[in-house]
């Protein structure tokens, strides 16, 4: 597009102007489907490409690229790329050769190596002449379809991913047979719904499909089975990865610890076949949950079903997308009708014509004519008294075919079969008619015709479920230990040299209560910080119920005060106060315990600093009268005197005998 330099106000206007011209670009005829037939330009053109040079053999894939650049500016790399795409989909084109492998990822041979040609499918639905908007091609040497005339969903059926300036489009594959099923519901008024279906199968939770809007979102996992004692077998791998990949992610989880395998090996051919060897004492349970949570065997994808329709990019869910391509194919298949009724009348008027010429035989009447005007007016005259006979009028064009008539044809002419022709015509136009007045029950014959004749082998390969996402933290191996540098205010998996806590995992938080009375959770890592001399340094886990006693002195001269408390909700890397936060404040006593009851039994004895009058410098303390509250509570009053310590009191201790 050429811009006049003067029209803009400013250089950021003209690349204003710029930018937007190149995103519709992008948009419009690269990255983004069309409605119409589910098609993105480069694989219209090697489509159409492919019917231009058909004669039912195969051709070298080189030859096809070299063809579409007539209609393909962007050059043979891309055009290569994506008819490989298209016969991987095994759908459209017909393959020979090595055409890559899917499951493996391996690609596929140079286009010099491999041949390509129409599946019958692609001729039945694909193509169609008289059907076709045409324009004129980047040079304007040749033409190409605007779209093609598709009497299918092949965009549910395909799937396209795209990326675009500002947009992208994920549209999902779908079963063949289930979208033939939903066509037909649609023209019968009757509800259905749509799920996606992979060539890779697996197990696929669409609970959250959204009709393949934006936001929705699918999970699809890797089919495991338990083969023989200590040994894993996954036969089916979830859409958007290869074998490869999933490989590589095994055994990335395996050296970071977070799964434990013996050893990983590959058979796939034409099928998936992964074995995962179990080291002994792992239970193949647990391992296939942590599959599921730490590598490829699970994947979630999020579709975006976006196409361009009346010019423009518009996100339709799958649901709409098809019944406005049902439409299209009624629509089509209507004009397709009205064409072969006109093309058949004109056949019927024609034939009715040629026998009226020769039976009556008008054409020795121009024996005489010395003009071409006096040779259609005799004719002309000859014809008048059978006009009547006819369904529309006769016309100058009718008059010079009938002059056309070979000799040969005239006097081999056998008025029985021509009836017979005449007939068989009128039988096809009252068919067309009845095809025509019946328009929806035509069009579900159709598609009924279509899963007869190309849905056997097409059922679905996907199994459809519903799972709950596996809580990595309960799957995952605790193959590290967390260690504590008291002194230095340290801990973490990597301080070998330090003082062990417990055993932990990567994926762990860590629960910190510091002498400041502030508590804080983080991710647990090779080595941080948790203060100095900390109070408690443990690996979190929620399912614990865990009841922390605290008795502290609110500021530096407050009373002391004694509080029970739960966690709770917590957020990661921020502090919590346990005191009320005042300046000076001093923790005397803090204590984990495991249950209600065990809490409860706690007896202490609170020492009392000595001063003028006071009797008793040692007094119990009996947790079991505080209540259990949240972490943020202040606490009950223990005594408002200083004390100098408090300790637990020995198992024999009698209160009463103390007072």
């Amino acid at each position: 597009m050429t811009h006049d330099p003067d029209q803009h106000a400013s250089l950021g206007a003209m690349y204003s102007d710029y930018f937007l011209d190149y995103a519709s670009y992008v948009i419009l005829e690269r990255a983004v489907p069309h409605l119409n037939d589910g098609l993105k330009p480069v694989q219209r053109r090697i489509l159409h490409s492919l019917k231009e040079l058909d004669d039912g053999r195969y051709n070298k894939v080189a030859n096809v690229v070299g063809n579409t650049m007539k209609y393909h500016p962007h050059g043979d790399q891309s055009i290569g790329d994506a008819m490989v795409q298209l016969g991987q989909k095994d759908l459209l084109i017909d393959c020979q050769g090595n055409w890559g492998n899917t499951l493996t990822g391996d690609g596929a041979a140079a286009p010099r190596y491999i041949e390509a040609r129409l599946t019958k499918f692609a001729l039945d639905i694909t193509f169609n002449p008289k059907t076709t908007d045409w324009t004129p091609s980047y040079d304007g040497r040749n033409k190409e379809p605007v779209t093609l005339p598709v009497k299918f969903p092949l965009l549910l059926a395909q799937g396209v991913e795209g990326i675009a300036v500002g947009l992208a489009c994920k549209m999902l594959p779908h079963n063949f047979v289930e979208l033939i099923d939903a066509s037909i519901a649609v023209l019968r008024k009757e509800p259905f719904e749509l799920l996606p279906d992979f060539p890779t199968g697996g197990i696929m939770d669409a609970s959250d499909y959204k009709d393949g809007l934006r936001g929705g979102k699918i999970r699809v996992r890797a089919r495991i089975s338990s083969e023989k004692k200590g040994v894993l077998r996954i036969t089916e791998i979830p859409f958007g990865t290869t074998t490869g990949n999933l490989m590589d992610s095994i055994v990335a989880a395996a050296d970071k610890g977070k799964i434990k395998i013996a050893k990983i090996e590959d058979n796939t051919a034409a099928e998936v076949d992964i074995l995962v060897h179990l080291p002994s004492g792992v239970d193949p349970e647990n391992l296939r949950d942590a599959l599921y949570a730490f590598t490829d065997c699970e994947l979630g994808i999020s579709p975006n079903a976006c196409v361009i329709a009346d010019d423009k990019p518009q996100f339709l869910g799958v649901s709409e997308i098809l019944r406005r391509n049902v439409e299209q194919t009624r629509e089509l298949l209507r004009t397709e009708l009205e064409i072969r009724l006109g093309e058949l009348a004109e056949k019927w008027h024609f034939s009715s014509l040629e026998k009226i010429f020769i039976e009556n035989r008008i054409y020795r009447d121009i024996e005489e004519c010395t003009t071409w005007e006096a040779v259609l007016k005799a004719i002309d005259d000859g014809l008048k008294p059978f006009k009547k006979l006819l369904k529309r009028d006769v016309t100058e064009e009718d008059l010079v075919r009938l002059t056309e008539i070979k000799i040969k044809r005239i006097s081999k002419f056998d008025s029985f079969k021509a009836d017979e022709e005449i007939k068989s015509l009128e039988k096809d136009i009252d068919e067309t008619e009845k095809n025509l007045k019946g328009l929806t029950r035509y069009t579900i014959r159709w598609f009924e015709d279509l899963k007869k004749k190309y849905g056997k082998g097409r059922e679905r390969r996907t199994e459809i479920s519903s799972f709950d996402r596996v809580d990595r933290s309960q799957v995952i191996l605790a193959t590290e230990t967390l260690y504590l540098d008291e002194k230095n205010g340290f801990a973490g998996y990597g301080l070998k040299k330090e003082t062990p806590l417990e055993k932990c995992s990567t994926l762990d938080d860590v629960i910190i209560f510091g002498q400041d009375g502030k508590m804080r959770i983080v991710k647990v890592a090779d080595k941080f910080f948790v203060g100095p001399r900390p109070m408690r340094v443990a690996v979190f886990r929620k399912d614990e119920d865990l009841i922390y006693s605290l008795i502290y002195r609110d500021g530096k001269e407050g009373p002391i005060l004694a509080k029970r408390f739960r966690v709770g909700g917590i957020t990661r890397d921020k502090e919590y106060e346990l005191t009320k936060g005042s300046t000076g404040s001093r923790i005397f006593y803090f204590a984990v315990h495991r249950s209600e009851a065990e809490s409860a039994e706690q007896m202490l004895i609170v020492h009392i600093k000595p001063a003028l009058r006071l009797r008793n410098v040692s007094r119990p303390f009996n947790f079991g009268e505080v209540q259990i509250k949240g972490r943020s509570s202040g606490g009950n009053i223990v005594t408002k005197l200083p004390i100098d310590r408090i300790v637990r009191a020995p198992k024999d201790y009698d209160p009463e005998a103390e007072a």
